[in-house]
């Protein structure tokens, strides 16, 4: 299966994901690609130093040398996906997974790759969905929280849940030490996902 990855920053989620390809841990595979689409993502680096093809579609037209960032110059989102789309489908890819993509994906996109697309998420699914999710899981008392990969849809972390990991909140957690244990257990819920998909 020809994979494509998705990436906004640091990468480490696409780190697991392509070391697992590479080990043989995911079978049967090979990671095309890795976009970003911010040209100082952290990630590109580590997937080049890989020997994975990485490009930057950044969201801001280019006007001669410079990046205009002013509102009339940026791309829609739909204009934005398709660049990504297009280059996609010239590698064949046949699964994208997003690793810490910070965009919302078009419904052209989600079309163009119809339960085809996947996404990891620092909650227990459908519980805490968006942003600020480990503040929110502490303020509210829980006793748990966890991991989630699952489809994605047109909706915001509202596609069916693939896989979950649930990992205790302790006495005195911050939202630092929170996020520290579950991000432990993303990479290998991440990889225990695609494989799954892949044997299905």
């Amino acid at each position: 299966m020809n994979i494509g990855i998705l990436i906004s920053g640091r990468g480490s989620n696409m780190v697991a994901l392509v070391d697992a390809v590479k080990s043989g841990e995911i079978p049967a595979s090979e990671v095309a690609v890795v976009i970003s689409d911010k040209a100082d993502a952290a990630g590109l680096e580590k997937a080049k130093a890989r020997g994975v093809e990485t490009l930057i579609i950044q969201r801001e037209r280019k006007i001669g040398t410079l990046v205009d960032t002013r509102v009339s110059a940026r791309k829609t989102r739909e204009e934005h996906d398709a660049e990504i789309i297009g280059e996609l489908k010239k590698r064949g890819v046949e699964l994208v997974c997003l690793a810490g993509y910070m965009r919302l994906l078009s419904p052209l996109f989600i079309q163009a790759f119809p339960n085809r697309i996947i996404n990891i998420h620092p909650s227990l699914l459908p519980a805490y969905p968006g942003l600020d999710v480990h503040e929110r899981v502490l303020a509210a008392g829980e006793k748990f929280s966890g991991c989630t990969v699952h489809f994605v849809d047109e909706n915001l972390d509202s596609g069916d849940i693939i896989l979950q990991r649930e990992v205790e909140v302790k006495e005195g957690d911050t939202p630092e030490t929170l996020s520290a244990r579950i991000f432990e257990q993303e990479h290998k819920l991440y990889v225990d996902a695609v494989k799954q998909l892949i044997s299905d």
